[in-house]
Order: structure tokens, then C-alpha cells, then sequence
């Protein structure tokens, strides 16, 4: 019995599933030798598999690669770059891109492992927990073993038959919206950005603020016998060395902030992101891949059937005719192999597209965590801001500017 169409073509997956399926951690084990880091290495904790492994940036690389030999009908994320484009060193530190390429491999890591095909798939488990000395010529070992996913899929050959008659309607549909959803997070992700660089940005003009009250009350210079304001300005100048404490406690929550900004917010943004791109890749993959391969075998094919016309009317050799034969007969069997690939991609981007309306209900996870980082940040500055605010009236004596509570 054929399975109903909905049961193969449908993905029953909820954003919470996907999610439980794993999450991955990598952490940077940097070289021992210099100060610059040349070579470095990852730690890699997957929480499925409760096993860590060590992974330099070549065998990423290695997996991204034979992933995508294996399912180039889905949506791989890339990799982010190995090194830094010319010119980027005087607008970001090495550390800070060898920080940015973590952050990077670690989503690109948690949506492979969080994809319904490929987390089930043996290169995946490979790469989260082969202990081994060359993880590189396992993956490609396990990859020539069973071959891209068309020559492994059951409903392969059978794509046709599952798709809907105007699936090219929508696809070209969902890829519009796609695209119009990528543009808005794309404006998100910056904005949130910001804002996090702006509470890093307050927690150091805090921090400086609290050091020049320090330098000011720590100025141990004579006063010159004609300033009337001596005696109070010696009591005052050792209290405003007092309030450094407090400036550098705020300080320490604005930086507290801005790294929920950035992990919580900026990272969950990028994440949707990445496989937004990603998505946006497989489209272009499709059309300028198994389409065109498909329509340049098509024209191939029908210029040896003029040659074959013109064999016919024009009496050439009997061993070039049949050799000419010959090749039409394998171009047809090309011609339909590629006609059911192409349908078998137009069935996984089907799936794929599916996939990303899973993950859009992240929003409300990246609202939750913007709005709770806003409140916890501006509670516990709040917090100390109102345990400053009476030191004032003490230190200074009366209200010397400062406003009661209220």
C-alpha cells in the first residue's frame, strides 16, 4: 500500500520538538603557543549523545561539505569564514572574530542537529561523537557508503506522484515571503545589536564616570588660603572618592545586560537567520542546479536527434548510427533520472519550506527573552540607583540636588 500523500509530504513537527532534539555546546580550546591564536580548537557537548568531542575548523568544514553532497535538496547552513577579509582587522580584533566564528559554528551545529532528516542521519552522530584521530576520513567514509539522500529516500523515484499540481505556484509563493521575512529579522537582528552595543557602551562611560569621581576625591593638591569652600570641600572630596563603589556596581550590571542582549537576544536572531539564508541558498541551489542541469540535458538530447535526422537522410556509416543511438538512449535515461530528481528536490523544498514556518513561532522565544532582559536589567540598576540616591543626601548633607523618593 502507498502511504497517504499528507503522511509523506506533511512535516508534524512542532518548534518545541525540534528544539528537544538536541542542543549542542562548543567551546573554544585556544593554542597554548603565543599570545595569537593561529589554530584553534573546539570542544563539542551534545546533550543527545552526553559526549564531548574536540573538532578543529577543517573538519567543520569537512561535514559541511559531505553534508551538503548528501542533501543538496536541503537546507544546509554555511559555515562561517575561517579567516578575516582584508581589511576587517582595523574594524574587529582577532579575538573578537575568533569569538564571532564560535557563536557561528555553534548554531550552525544546533540546527544540523535539530533538523528532522539529518539528526538521524549516521554523519551527524559521526561528527557529535567519533573520539577517533581522523574524524575527517570517517565522515567521508560514512558518505560514500550510502550516497546522496535521492539514492536513499523510499518515496525518491515517487515524488511526482506526492506533489500537489501547483506546487510551482507555491513555491514561488513561500519563497517571496521567505525572502520579506529574512529582509525584517535582517533589520532586527541589527537593531537588537545596538541596543546590545549601547548597554556595553554604558557600562564602560559608567565605570569612567566612577573612576574621575575617584581621581577627583583621591586629588590631594593644597587649596589656596583664599577659597572660601576649604573645609567643605575637603569632606566632599572624600566622598565623592567613596561613590567610585557604586559606579563601578552599575557598571557591572549594564555589561550584565548587554550580554543577555547579545546571548539571548542577537544570538537567537541570528540563529533564524542563518537558516533563513540557508533557505534562501537552496532556492538558488535548485534553480541554478538540477533545474539547469535538467534543461541543458534536454537541449543536449535534442541536438543529437537532429544529428540522428540528418544521419537518416544523409547515409552515413552503420557503426556511427548505432554508436549515435547508443548516446540518445543514455541521454534519455539521463534526461529521466534528472526529471525525478527534480521533482525529488521540488518535494524537499516543499518539506524545507515547512521547516522554516516550524521555526517562526521563535519570535515570541526572542520577544520573551528581549522584554525579560529589559526588565531584569533596568530592575537591578533601578535597585542600585535607589540605594544611591539617600547616600547623596548623607555624604553631601541635605538634598544638594537630589530629588526625595517618592
Amino acid at each position: 500500500m502507498q502511504p497517504a500523500q499528507d503522511d509523506v509530504l506533511t512535516m508534524s513537527q512542532t518548534l518545541d520538538k525540534l528544539l528537544a532534539r538536541d542542543t549542542v555546546q562548543v567551546e573554544l580550546i585556544p593554542e597554548k603557543k603565543g599570545l595569537f591564536l593561529k589554530h584553534v580548537e573546539y570542544q563539542v557537548t551534545s546533550q543527545r549523545y552526553k559526549i564531548s568531542v574536540y573538532r578543529r575548523y577543517s573538519d567543520f568544514d569537512v561535514f559541511h561539505e559531505v553534508l551538503l553532497q548528501r542533501y543538496a535538496y536541503r537546507v544546509v547552513p554555511a559555515l562561517p569564514p575561517k579567516r578575516m577579509l582584508k581589511g576587517v582587522l582595523t574594524s574587529i580584533s582577532e579575538r573578537e572574530f575568533i569569538e564571532g566564528r564560535r557563536r557561528a559554528l555553534c548554531r550552525f551545529i544546533n540546527l544540523v542537529a535539530r533538523h528532522p532528516f539529518f539528526s538521524e542521519d549516521e554523519l551527524v552522530k559521526t561528527f557529535l561523537t567519533f573520539s577517533g584521530s581522523d574524524v575527517q576520513a570517517k565522515l567521508r567514509d560514512a558518505y560514500k557508503k550510502t550516497g546522496d539522500e535521492f539514492m536513499t529516500n523510499r518515496v525518491a523515484t515517487l515524488a511526482k506522484e506526492y506533489l500537489p499540481a501547483d506546487i510551482q505556484a507555491q513555491f514561488s509563493t513561500s519563497r517571496d515571503l521567505i525572502r520579506n521575512i529574512h529582509n525584517s529579522f535582517h533589520k532586527l537582528r541589527d537593531r537588537a545589536e545596538k541596543i546590545a552595543e549601547r548597554s556595553k557602551e554604558n557600562a564602560t562611560d559608567l565605570l569612567m564616570f566612577g573612576r574621575e569621581l575617584s581621581t577627583l576625591g583621591s586629588d590631594t593638591s593644597t587649596l589656596p588660603s583664599l577659597a572660601s569652600t576649604q573645609s567643605t570641600w575637603g569632606a566632599l572630596r572624600q566622598s565623592l572618592k567613596s561613590l567610585s563603589v557604586e559606579f563601578s556596581v552599575l557598571s557591572d550590571k549594564a555589561a550584565q545586560q548587554g550580554r543577555r542582549e547579545e546571548d539571548d537576544v542577537v544570538e537567537k536572531l541570528n540563529l533564524f537567520l542563518d537558516l533563513l539564508q540557508s533557505y534562501r541558498d537552496l532556492c538558488e541551489r535548485h534553480e541554478k542546479g538540477v533545474l539547469h542541469e535538467h534543461q541543458r540535458a534536454l537541449h543536449k538530447y535534442g541536438m543529437m536527434k537532429r544529428q540522428m535526422m540528418s544521419a537518416t537522410v544523409q547515409p552515413k556509416e552503420q557503426a556511427s548510427v548505432e554508436q549515435l543511438e547508443s548516446r540518445i538512449v543514455q541521454q534519455e535515461n539521463a534526461i529521466q533520472t534528472m526529471e525525478l530528481r527534480n521533482y525529488f528536490s521540488l518535494f524537499c523544498l516543499h518539506q524545507e519550506t515547512q521547516l522554516i514556518f516550524t521555526y517562526l513561532p521563535i519570535t515570541s522565544h526572542i520577544l520573551g527573552a528581549f522584554v525579560n532582559s529589559q526588565v531584569q536589567g533596568h530592575r537591578e540598576m533601578g535597585k542600585v540607583w535607589n540605594e544611591l540616591q539617600p547616600k547623596l543626601g548623607c555624604l553631601f548633607g541635605g538634598n544638594n540636588g537630589v530629588s526625595p523618593s517618592t
